[in-house]
């Protein structure tokens, strides 16, 4: 069997995406095709994988897995990504929804190329010591600490992801430094079990972080990845963080055939 796919990255987190629009290429049980095609040695290479599938109240579905073949919660980059194809398959023409597992996002093609992606409220920020924990699609850890490019960020991620309190589900760590007007942000992830480049929720929860943790912060943050530059642009009612869009570049890399069986 022959697979078509398209190769995208935001911001350095990159992807491989099959349009299942028509044809099922992939089944969404087939976990060993799906980490064999993450692969960076024996297959394309990516920190994830995402499917394109017909939807019946949106423009499209989006269907997201880990680079370990297993579905995951909300990857923000991933679905800046999978916008920017979705556009370029003519799928839609300026703005369109989109089903993903946690609900209907909105997003937008900028004049730029960038797309800009609609993120779920987030009403409730708990407290693990100094550390901030919440949910912005995908659950996350945020932590401020000093010179975070000089910390061992697998290290630094493995300890918090896999202690007692988060082993069993799992949690994306974030070491995050506020700097000269910019939140420097480094992420562990849980299922590619690395430091990426980038990540979008994480990018949008350290945004929020920072909010809850510095006076003054206004409604929009720039922010500094591994991967290049995004911002986070959010409405702060009460306790409640409302309107929240994640901006920044999608890019196509290329497109190919991966080969099963062959």
């Amino acid at each position: 069997m022959k697979i078509p796919f398209f190769k995208y990255q935001g911001t350095g987190n990159d992807f491989v995406i099959i349009d299942q629009r028509i044809k099922k290429y992939v089944e969404a049980s087939n976990q060993a095709l799906i980490e064999r095609m993450c692969d960076r040695r024996f297959g394309i290479g990516a920190d994830g994988l995402m499917l394109i599938e017909p939807s019946n109240e949106t423009d499209f579905e989006m269907i997201y897995f880990n680079a370990d073949g297993r579905t995951s919660s909300m990857c923000g980059n991933g679905g800046r990504c999978i916008v920017s194809l979705a556009a370029k398959l003519g799928i839609f023409k300026g703005s369109c929804t989109f089903d993903a597992i946690d609900g209907i996002h909105k997003a937008r093609v900028e004049k730029d190329g960038s797309v800009a992606l609609k993120m779920n409220d987030v009403s409730v920020i708990n407290k693990d010591a100094s550390a901030y924990v919440l949910d912005t699609g995908s659950p996350h850890y945020v932590r401020f600490a000093d010179d975070i490019a000089s910390l061992d960020m697998v290290d630094q991620g493995r300890t918090v992801r896999y202690n007692d309190t988060y082993k069993a589900n799992g949690i994306n760590v974030n070491l995050v430094e506020w700097q000269d007007d910019i939140l420097q942000v480094r992420t562990y992830e849980r299922g590619v079990e690395d430091e990426t480049f980038s990540c979008g929720t994480g990018v949008v929860a350290s945004a929020l972080s920072l909010a809850e943790h510095v006076k003054g912060i206004s409604d929009q943050v720039n922010i500094k990845t591994k991967g290049g530059l995004l911002k986070v642009s959010f409405e702060k009612n009460g306790s409640n963080y409302q309107n929240i869009w994640l901006i920044g570049p999608a890019t196509y890399v290329y497109e190919g055939v991966f080969s099963v069986g062959l």
